[in-house]
This record gives structure tokens, sequence and C-alpha cells, in this order.
């Protein structure tokens, strides 16, 4: 099974968040990422498997 692998960019469009939001989240291990050299890479199906998770969180 293929992953899709997503930018920085991508996922703040994807979430539809601020730069400095995408960028705190990552950093402090709270969004699942992958720093590869010094830019970040997401696996798109762990964003929404963590995105199921924040909603489950919630209710």
């Amino acid at each position: 099974m293929e992953t899709e692998i997503l930018t920085f960019q991508e996922v703040r469009r994807f979430l539809k968040v601020s730069n400095s939001t995408l960028y705190r989240l990552a950093q402090s291990k709270k969004i699942p990422a992958l720093k590869i050299g010094r830019t970040w890479r997401f696996r798109k199906e762990k964003l929404i498997s963590w995105l199921d998770k924040q909603e489950k969180y919630r209710e």
C-alpha cells in the first residue's frame, strides 16, 4: 500500500491552520510529522487518524 506524503504547505491548507500553528504542533510532537533535513513531511493517513482521535477526544 502506497502512502501519500504531504508537504508542510499542503498540510497547512488541508487543516486550514496558520504556518505558526502547524509548526508549533509539529515541533511539539502533537501532530504526526517527520522532519527530513530542514523540511517537515506528513503521512496523509496518519493525519486523518489523528483528526479522528481529536474528534473522539472532544466527544
